[in-house]
């Protein structure tokens, strides 16, 4: 299989050179040239399986070309070995057909995990393989950091800087990043906000002079593998709750629409699924998006959801290019009038995307609410971002017969504050092996909103 830019003039690459690429040299994203399908017999299959074998039935596809059968499971049962629950992503009801898939059980207690923990092996592996050192270089509202981090810092190929907004993530995050300690790990809190952050880091790759000949690799899900990883629990929920032999529909908490994309492609690879509900906080430019067919940039707000606080969501691209019939110089020319100006497609575009997309947006009252209303019906306590998966999926629901899934993207003791606010007396823990978080010495550097001074302090840094 090879990967496409989708401003189509980058050359097409295999998974390999994707996987340690990330941004396109044309300043688009890579995709599959084509996907692979599995048939409703087949997917029936699996039902069954562990979480690591549906990963591997799942993903094999896109690797196959670099990876043996036997090296790619042996990378997935590793990145899987670490996470607390048995079952990796277990779903919980909590109401009539209704289900939280918990994608917190990772080293970091984000759905990040689930990619970053992969993607980290697989890294390493190739690298091993060539006898070559990368850079690194991500951005984060929140998660991403840490489970990138995390996934990264045993590794004796990379040095790995993370950006995020200083000041602007809720303290557990900021701890679960600036704790982890090791000579290649360097955490820089930006003086700005994530897409300040997110943006000095495209600039980055796309000039990458100042690393002096040292590949700079992305761990952010520009990179094609952490979609790729994360099709996989759009599966498995799916096979919990009775697919392949009737539809789901899924709401999704997202800023940069890299995981609902994840169950689009679900979706086109043979999962039925019905519905996909794009739930955003009051950064809603997606909302705006699917309900009016306007894409519109408004300054960034902070929220109780600081892991959806973005403006700029990088993975819609992916979604417009299907959209736009995988033509890359159409979409090239549209992704340069949004960066400049209100944009609308074609009313035909827009309605075929509304036939499987639903959006709803809520504002930090209504996640209070929503948290403190689940509290009282069934005594579990949800962060903020789950809190709004729940409201915009319960708003948005078109039948009630297809069992709704909602992603619950972090555990709710990175945001203790949100849930005591919502009124919840009950304080939610952190697990055994968090326990002490709040007594690890942090490590950061804070830096100004300043491209060169990120890239000198990089420079100055792979220098030692």
């Amino acid at each position: 299989m090879k990967y496409v830019s989708t401003r189509g003039k980058a050359p097409a690459l295999n998974f390999e050179e994707v996987l340690l690429t990330g941004l396109a040299s044309d300043g688009g994203l890579y995709v599959p040239e084509f996907l692979p399908h599995f048939t409703p017999e087949e997917i029936a299959s699996w039902a069954g399986l562990s979480y690591p074998e549906l990963a591997v039935k799942v993903m094999y596809p896109f690797v196959e070309d670099s990876l043996s059968i036997e090296e790619f499971s042996a990378i997935v049962n590793d990145a899987y070995s670490e996470f607390a629950h048995s079952a990796v992503a277990p779903l919980k009801q909590i109401s009539a057909n209704e289900w939280v898939m918990e994608l917190f059980h990772g080293p970091t207690l984000a759905f990040k995990d689930y990619a970053l923990q992969l993607l980290g092996r697989l890294v390493d592996h190739f690298l091993e393989k060539r006898g070559q050192k990368v850079a690194i270089l991500g951005a984060t509202s929140g998660d991403t950091g840490s489970a990138a981090i995390e996934g990264c810092r045993h590794s004796k190929h990379v040095d790995i800087f993370i950006l995020h907004p200083h000041g602007r993530v809720s303290e557990v995050q900021r701890r679960q990043m600036t704790t982890i300690t090791g000579d290649n790990v360097h955490n820089l809190a930006v003086e700005g906000n994530f897409d300040d952050c997110q943006r000095m880091v495209k600039a980055s790759f796309g000039d990458q002079a100042f690393l002096d000949g040292r590949p700079l690799v992305a761990v952010n899900s520009i990179n094609w593998a952490r979609i790729m990883a994360q099709i996989v629990y759009y599966f498995h929920a799916g096979l919990s709750v009775g697919a392949p032999h009737r539809s789901v529909a899924f709401s999704v908490p997202t800023g940069n629409f890299g995981d609902i994309f994840a169950g689009y492609l679900a979706r086109n690879m043979g999962l039925p699924v019905s519905q996909l509900v794009i739930a955003t906080n009051r950064n809603d430019v997606l909302h705006r998006f699917m309900s009016n067919n306007q894409y519109n940039l408004q300054p960034l707000q902070h929220t109780l959801s600081p892991s959806m606080d973005i403006v700029v969501s990088s993975n819609f691209e992916r979604l417009l290019f299907d959209l736009h019939g995988r033509n890359g110089s159409l979409l090239a020319e549209l992704m340069e009038k949004m960066n400049k100006e209100d944009v609308a497609i074609e009313e035909y575009r827009w309605r075929h995307a509304r036939e499987l997309f639903d959006s709803y947006a809520v504002d930090d009252e209504s996640t209070l609410a929503s948290i403190d209303q689940i509290y009282a019906e069934t005594e579990e306590i949800v962060d903020p971002h789950t809190a709004i998966g729940v409201k915009a999926a319960r708003a948005c629901r078109r039948d009630k017969k297809a069992p709704m899934v909602i992603l619950a993207t972090a555990h709710a003791a990175k945001f203790p504050e949100a849930v005591a606010k919502a009124g919840v007396e009950e304080e939610p823990k952190l697990p055994a092996h968090m326990a002490d978080l709040f007594e690890r010495e942090e490590r950061f550097t804070v830096l100004p909103n300043d491209l060169q001074a990120i890239q000198r302090f990089v420079q100055d840094q792979l220098k030692k």
